[in-house]
């Protein structure tokens, strides 16, 4: 059951994801969900037509006017979307669940800084760890703007947790590897999710004061690296500066 703690979080994501795109797929074309509807119902005017959509449960309606309402979604896919939501639902909660109490749980084994180059280490940290983060913010650009394309908000606000958590794994591994010593795998397993939520947190700010959202410009890749490298540096100095923060079995 570990392999299950450690993935669920990721794999609820991941069908979250999935779910939203078959929502927003079984959903009138929402370019002109109008004109879906009229093509839908065989129409030669999409005018006057409104369109009624729901996500909980997942449900569309075209109202034509004149009590004319018919069902774009129809009930049986409904009831096998709402399952598989709510089957999404429970694994992301015991995922996030599972991922606090890593958070929160026992230090664990001291690794020690014996024979170890620290300054070394250091600056394997910063340079790997922001090429690292530079090329996944990259490719977090690219995936967001799949994610709203096809999911919609819905998968917009998933993409978005996917992309803290996704974050905050490659920085948690990074300080396992590279991080500062000595020190324990749950003090790792904090510094990065620390530095992976305000990386995060950095580029969506950044892209809300352009005005650029949801959409995250190309230019913050670079800007996500330069604050993970910044974040990542004051981690080491307050590792070095603040020997009492250290694990300690005292």
């Amino acid at each position: 059951m570990e392999w299950l703690r450690r993935w669920a979080l990721g794999a609820g994501l991941v069908g979250g994801l999935g779910w939203a795109a078959a929502v927003s797929m079984s959903m009138p074309d929402w370019l002109d969900p109008a004109d879906a509807c009229a093509r839908m119902a065989g129409a030669e005017s999409s005018g006057g037509v409104r369109v009624r959509t729901g996500w909980l449960p997942p449900s569309a309606q075209c109202d034509f006017g004149g009590g004319d309402i018919r069902a774009y979604i129809s009930t049986e896919r409904s009831i096998l979307l709402s399952v598989i939501g709510l089957a999404v639902l429970a694994l992301l909660g015991y995922g996030a669940a599972a991922t606090i109490q890593r958070l929160t749980g026992p230090a664990g084994m001291i690794r020690t800084a014996d024979e170890i180059d620290l300054r070394r280490r250091h600056r394997n940290h910063l340079f790997f760890g922001a090429l690292d983060v530079l090329i996944a913010t990259a490719l977090i650009v690219f995936l967001n703007t799949v994610a709203i394309v096809f999911g919609q908000l819905a998968g917009g606000l998933l993409f978005a947790l996917t992309a803290i958590t996704a974050l905050g794994t490659l920085a948690a591994l990074l300080d396992r590897h590279v991080g500062p010593l000595p020190s324990t795998n749950l003090a790792g397993r904090r510094r990065g999710a620390l530095a992976g939520a305000l990386t995060f947190a950095a580029i969506f700010v950044a892209t809300a004061l352009t005005g650029d959202l949801p959409f995250f410009p190309i230019w913050t890749a670079p800007l996500a690296a330069i604050t993970y490298a910044t974040v990542v540096h004051l981690q080491w100095t307050r590792a070095a500066n603040h020997p009492s923060h250290q694990p300690s079995d005292r």
